[in-house]
């Protein structure tokens, strides 16, 4: 999942965008409201994290614009304003959630996991296809029962493949999924990627689909 933090507060966006980085999710970060609506014009993001004490705007505004360009774009606050009316205000603007400074990451992560859930994205803690068994909480994975250790990258490779089991992924899409607004990716990086995986799994478990993409069979493996 693709997740555009919206954060003036450049200490805590880094902590943030760390966590978040840890937890396999792809990060964009921008500090004012203008960058942020102009990132969500290209199109590629999934959920946006929307602080409200912006420098050029305020994030109620910024709200009101997103609705106005992406009324379906899932948005939590998280902010300092912790008055309960400042809640209901954030929320009757189109927020899908409200988190108050300080917060607990935990609790952040259980917030954007009900997210996924109701966009389909993450039914299941446990994805399993055949053999292949894949923990999206814990990031484990385990091959014929037994634990096997990916990078980063391939991880979230996996994780996108599985959890689209079925369905052809094209590659664009894979690396908008991998890869953070301004990275250098070179033509063959998904190739690699699913190279390296290939040696970790079932023999034919990733299917090629020749100039457009990659798939994952649901009786792979089987």
């Amino acid at each position: 999942m693709r997740i555009l933090l919206v954060e003036d507060d450049k200490p805590l966006s880094t902590a943030l965008s760390g966590s978040l980085r840890g937890a396999n999710y792809v990060v964009d970060c921008v500090r004012s409201g203008c960058d942020a609506l102009s990132m969500l014009t290209a199109g590629q993001t999934d959920m946006v994290i929307l602080d409200l004490g912006l420098p050029d705007m305020d994030g109620l505004e910024v709200l009101h614009k997103i609705r106005r360009k992406a009324k379906d774009m899932p948005v939590i606050i998280l902010t300092a304003r912790d008055k309960i009316t400042d809640k209901i205000v954030g929320l009757d603007a189109g927020a899908d959630d409200y988190l108050p400074k300080p917060f607990d990451m935990e609790e952040l992560f259980a917030r954007l996991r009900v997210i996924q859930r109701r966009l389909g994205t993450a039914s299941s803690a446990v994805v399993s296809i055949g053999a292949v068994s894949l923990n999206t909480q814990t990031l484990e994975l385990r091959v014929n029962h037994a634990p096997v250790m990916l990078p980063r990258r391939e991880l979230m490779l996996l994780q996108v493949l599985m959890e689209n089991g079925g369905r052809i992924q094209p590659k664009q899409k894979l690396e908008s999924r991998l890869y953070e607004w301004g990275e250098e990716v070179s033509s063959n990086t998904i190739e690699v990627h699913i190279h390296h995986l290939r040696k970790k799994l079932p023999d034919n478990f990733i299917k090629t689909i020749r100039g457009v993409g990659y798939s994952i069979p649901l009786n792979a493996g089987a």
